[in-house]
């Protein structure tokens, strides 16, 4: 997760001590922490997303965690000192006892944030969410109007989704919206940074894609489609300084944007970007992540190195707690990303060789499974050019 809005305009966040090591409680590097931890708390969802990675729809689930298992894994992670626990779905509001188990999550020291698409978020819920000590929630969207409802599979739902924002912001809740950067959302964006402005949005986060569940590698942006992304959210991310400088922008799912936004940092300010190595070098982007400084359960109760990674299961809470599934050192797929993150002998040549392994971490290791079929192949979301990995100094692409 790379912060544009920390990174180039040094606007402050609060999870500054987790993504760049600034603070008094901040590990010594991003691989030494405890993971941050994502729960799909249900598969069941009244929207049916064309990208969605658990491939949601909206029915029963019959063997997803009971009350008592999901309050016995949230108090587990306190105990563990993770520093946060993310609450996704499907759609979360699905779940009856959700406020409960929010509640018992903050109680256990946790930072909860909530991953909904916003369309069941009345006054009454916003409140609800607001007490049981939720941070922040993402509400989901993939264009502006009828856009977003394609990509949803409800007439409506951009309505019902803006409703939910204007509800959560009455109530005094801290909200942003989460954008997956695909062939058809990435004409979007001008919208969204004005939707940004008009709504009074706290955070916007754009994601990579991972094709996983619904997710389909056809939707991906080609290499040229994501560095114009990218460039697009550097320019947007900027112009955001003065239309709202309380907003902040990030991206997820591609460590490779580290060295992308450090290197127009290099064109554009050398000062700044003398600052933002060491916090870059700090983060390690993958080396960091899936695995070790995140992991994923998901609603049966399942493990995962991360949420995308739900063909291979480490343990389940239903039989053993986290913290010690997390732990075992005899964990195969676990044990060989925390010692690849050692010494990158896994990594494949190019990753090896590049000037920016410290800050990128390699790619991720679950994009270049599912997509090429090995752990360790190449991450084919890797956008920079053999000139870049090089090192060598910023051209016009970037000027």
């Amino acid at each position: 997760m790379i912060n544009l809005s920390r990174l180039l305009r040094d606007r402050r966040s609060d999870s500054d001590s987790l993504r760049y090591g600034i603070g008094e409680d901040a590990a010594a590097s991003g691989r030494d922490r405890r993971p941050v931890v994502v729960w799909m708390s249900t598969r069941t969802c009244n929207l049916s997303c064309r990208h969605c990675y658990s491939s949601s729809r909206d029915r029963e689930y019959p063997d997803e965690l009971s009350t008592q298992q999901a309050v016995n894994f949230v108090r587990d992670l306190g105990a563990f000192g993770s520093p946060a626990l993310l609450v996704s779905g499907g759609e979360p509001l699905r779940r009856p006892d959700l406020f409960e188990i929010l509640a018992e999550a903050a109680d256990a020291g946790l930072r909860c944030t909530l991953s909904s698409n916003g369309t069941l978020i009345g006054p009454s819920e916003a409140k609800l969410i607001r007490d049981a000590g939720v941070i922040y929630v993402g509400l989901s969207l993939d264009g502006i109007g009828e856009i977003h409802d394609r990509f949803r599979g409800m007439s409506g739902a951009f309505e019902a989704t803006i409703a939910g924002i204007r509800n959560l912001k009455d109530a005094g809740q801290k909200v942003g919206l989460r954008l997956t950067l695909t062939n058809r959302t990435d004409s979007q964006l001008d919208g969204i940074f004005d939707l940004i402005v008009s709504e009074g949005i706290d955070r916007a986060c754009f994601y990579h894609l991972v094709p996983v569940g619904r997710g389909k590698v056809a939707d991906d942006l080609d290499p040229e489609g994501r560095r114009r992304a990218i460039e697009s959210l550097i320019d947007k991310s900027l112009w955001l300084a003065g239309a709202r400088p309380e907003s902040e922008v990030l991206t997820v799912g591609n460590p490779a944007d580290a060295a992308f936004v450090y290197r127009w940092l290099e064109a554009h300010d050398p000062g700044r970007a003398a600052v933002v190595w060491p916090m870059l070098e700090w983060n390690g982007g993958s080396a960091g992540a899936s695995g070790i400084g995140l992991g994923a359960v998901d609603s049966e109760g399942n493990v995962h190195p991360d949420q995308f990674w739900q063909h291979y299961t480490l343990g389940n809470v239903k039989e053993r707690l986290f913290s010690e599934i997390w732990s075992d050192p005899s964990e195969p797929l676990l044990a060989e990303l925390r010692a690849e993150r050692d010494g990158g002998r896994h990594l494949p040549a190019d990753c090896q060789a590049c000037s920016y392994l410290s800050i990128c971490g390699g790619g991720m290791r679950v994009r270049a499974d599912r997509v090429e079929g090995s752990v360790w192949a190449d991450d084919p979301s890797c956008f920079l050019v053999e000139s870049e990995r090089r090192g060598e100094p910023a051209g016009t692409a970037l000027l």
